[in-house]
């Protein structure tokens, strides 16, 4: 008994001895001026962050029951630690000298994970933070700290949960991408759920579509995009059902609950990003969850950038990884060239668009993906819907996809090439001045900008529409580019039954750039190529014709230039009046047939054309036209160079007809000037026989286009034959003698 008694009293002692341990302990941390351990703190934290660090304000610790626990450790209290005027230190270099200015900060600690050495902070509330990034030229930045290192591995771990905030500022300077921006803060008064902004976000975006791409092309693409955007706004909302609204921050007023995310705070932010002047607002949630990735935090904004509006409305999900970004995006502007400066993706120059999609994120260290999927847009009087995905990799980023344009006008792809008009090049802010006197564009191509990227995009119009008169009924093309250099294989049109098949390859990975070209035409219908034209219901015959040429240059007017190789055609069983040529905008062809026919309707029996093209001159070796009537001839030269022309038309009478021809004819002057008249200095019957034996061997080379995939006998055999008569009749000559 004496020692079960020695015992009991040791075990009350003991109990005694740690009840007024702890009450001791508690006696002391609600007592004891914390102020004084400030000078210890900020000394270990500096040293940890390697960065000053002050708290110039009050320090108090304090004690409370954990939210969220149940049973017994419900009953364990949490220390909870707060600070007011935090400060962390910039670098020595930086302009600035505070990182971090904070005018409060609070955080619990949960006790019981400190015995398995883990700090867990369920949330860390600031502030009016007011935070300074700035980055040098030569890739020093005053984010990246140099944590104090241990030679030893440390046994704890610290998790935080969330993160909120109150009010604040945040300035980006930025040597390397010119950057100069700053973003204010400020609380909303109440959470807005996030289906209120997206709605006020789509109207606001769709009435700014209709400033670019009007009213009519604003309303086709909102019927088009509705049904899109209600999926994704449904499917967004759905994944975030689970995700409540948060306070603000410990400071802020306690607010009604609203269910789903909801945005707490606004922002506005203005400067310039890449050179471009950037302006806009936006909304950010109330606390940032860090470990619970199934906890949304909303985003939204509405920013412009120069000439370009961008709109996005949305959440990101698990945001120590950035693992998940799903928003509503909205684009607008003059041209998409001008995505560049603000996205390093090059797109071609075209007329204004508007589009509107879903972007999906997901960021991985030097892999970043996203993409906008399944957009509608409009581009010009163009639709165009489709995928698109940014792929970050090394050595360049990769965009790749597949768009659609059901209604595509021709129009809206001259700016690609530059051959749009001068104001549409002044809306799209191209200071580009094209010499009155000419045709082909002299504006440059961006090389510099095909060797930032990689491209891999399939583009089909299904309708192409360039006028009534001439339909072009579709086009398809794979754009490919690797490391500067650009290959569109193929180019295909749907021309009046048939196709036009168009191989390029242009080579910008060094100057000057290097382009190859091929063309081939099959089965192209006279009928259905001028099908409002009464006299072409009667033609029967097609155009067939090959291309091949390379070249130099950094503009098309620079490539055709240097064009070197071969263009041949052939057309038959055709038909051509005046008032064909003037419809078709042939306007040299127009005065060559007045000057001909008069007025009157002509059928062809065959055409023939086949050039040698040296450094920008084309050479006519076969040019002529059979009639029932006639067989006319052409030859000289063509000159890219200077858009000259150097032509001279031999017509020469079939046999006894009654058909009245002139003197040959001359075809001078440029292409934008054209000056055609008549030769009085020779006869067209005084040069027939030579014509027609220069006509024997060259018109060899054309024979592979009068039938290409079938075996129909065409007129064009009898063209040759009379080629060929002028020299049996010699030949016939020569054995007599």
């Amino acid at each position: 008994m004496t020692l079960l008694r020695a015992i009991g009293k040791s075990a009350a002692w003991i109990v005694g001895i740690v009840a007024v341990a702890i009450a001791a302990a508690g006696v002391f941390i609600f007592t004891f001026d914390w102020n004084h351990a400030k000078p210890w703190v900020n000394e270990q934290v500096s040293g940890a962050l390697g960065r000053p660090f002050a708290i110039n304000g009050d320090l108090k610790v304090g004690w409370r029951r954990p939210d969220g626990e149940t049973g017994w450790r419900a009953w364990v209290p949490w220390p909870s630690f707060s600070a007011t005027q935090i400060a962390i230190g910039n670098p020595d270099w930086a302009k600035t000298p505070q990182f971090v200015t904070l005018d409060a900060a609070h955080f619990d600690l949960a006790v019981l994970p400190l015995v398995a050495h883990e700090i867990v902070i369920p949330s860390i509330d600031i502030v009016n933070p007011a935070v300074d990034l700035e980055r040098l030229a030569d890739g020093r930045n005053t984010w990246t700290f140099q944590f104090k290192q241990s030679s030893q591995p440390s046994p704890w771990k610290v998790k935080l949960e969330s993160f909120g905030f109150a009010k604040g500022a945040v300035t980006y300077r930025d040597a390397m991408t010119h950057a100069d921006l700053t973003v204010a803060i400020d609380t909303l008064g109440q959470p807005i759920p996030l289906g209120d902004v997206l709605k006020e976000q789509e109207a606001t975006s769709r009435a700014a579509s209709a400033q670019r791409v009007g009213k009519r092309g604003a309303a086709q693409l909102n019927r088009k995009a509705t049904a899109e955007a209600a999926s994704d706004a449904s499917g967004a909302a759905a994944s975030t059902t689970t995700a409540t609204a948060s306070g603000a921050s410990a400071g802020a007023a306690a607010q009604p609950a609203v269910s789903g995310p909801a945005y707490a705070f606004g922002l506005k932010v203005d400067g310039r990003y890449k050179n471009v002047p950037i302006s806009g607002t936006g909304k950010l949630g109330g606390v940032l969850a860090l470990q619970d990735a199934s906890r949304s935090f909303p985003l939204q904004a509405d920013v412009k950038a120069g000439d370009t509006r961008l709109a996005i409305v949305g959440t990101l999900t698990d945001p120590t990884h950035l693992a998940a970004l799903d928003l509503r995006l909205w684009l607008q502007g003059s041209t998409m060239a001008h995505l560049y400066a603000l996205t390093g993706i090059t797109l071609p120059d075209t007329p204004p668009y508007a589009t509107e999609g879903r972007l999906i994120g997901n960021f991985k260290r030097h892999a970043s993906t996203f993409r906008y999927e399944n957009f509608n847009g409009r581009v010009g009087g163009s639709d165009l819907s489709g995928t698109l995905a940014y792929e970050q990799r090394a050595p360049r980023p990769q965009l790749s996809g597949e768009l659609v344009s059901n209604l595509l006008r021709f129009s809206d792809l001259a700016p690609v090439i530059g051959a749009d008009t001068a104001a549409s090049k002044a809306q799209r802010g191209d200071t580009t001045h094209q010499p009155p006197g000419r045709v082909l564009p002299i504006e440059t191509f961006r090389t510099d900008r095909w060797r930032a990227i990689d491209v891999d995009v399939k583009f089909t119009g299904r309708k192409l529409i360039k006028s009534t008169d001439l339909p072009i009924t579709n086009l398809y093309t794979h754009v490919v580019m690797q490391d500067g250099v650009l290959s569109l294989e193929p180019l295909t049109f749907g021309v009046a039954g048939g196709s036009l098949a168009t191989t390029a390859h242009l080579d910008g990975s060094g100057a000057p750039l290097k382009g190859r070209f091929t063309i081939a035409a099959r089965h192209l219908k006279l009928k259905q190529l001028f099908p409002s034209q009464k006299v072409m219901q009667s033609a029967l015959g097609e155009i067939n014709g090959d291309a091949a040429l390379s070249a130099t240059g950094n503009s098309p007017a620079a490539l055709a230039a240097t064009a070197t190789g071969q263009v041949k055609a052939v057309v038959t069983n055709g038909a051509i009046s005046r008032l064909l040529m003037e419809a078709a905008g042939l306007n040299v062809a127009n005065v060559v047939y007045e000057k001909l026919f008069g007025g009157k309707d002509v059928q062809i029996n065959c055409a023939a054309v086949d050039f040698q093209a040296n450094n920008g001159l084309l050479d006519s070796k076969v040019f002529a036209l059979d009639t029932d009537d006639a067989l006319i001839n052409v030859d000289g030269t063509v000159s890219l160079r200077d858009e000259s022309m150097n032509l001279k038309v031999h017509p020469h009478t079939k046999g006894f007809r009654i058909f009245s021809l002139r003197s040959p004819l001359y075809v001078k002057g440029t292409f934008k000037n054209p000056d055609v008249g008549v030769d009085a200095g020779a006869l067209a019957l005084r040069a027939g026989a030579m014509i027609g034996l220069g006509l024997i061997n060259p018109f060899a080379a054309l024979i592979p286009l009068i039938a290409p995939s079938n075996t129909k006998d065409v007129p064009c055999a009898q063209l040759f034959a009379q080629a060929q008569a002028p020299a049996k009749t010699i030949a016939a000559a020569r054995a007599v003698k």
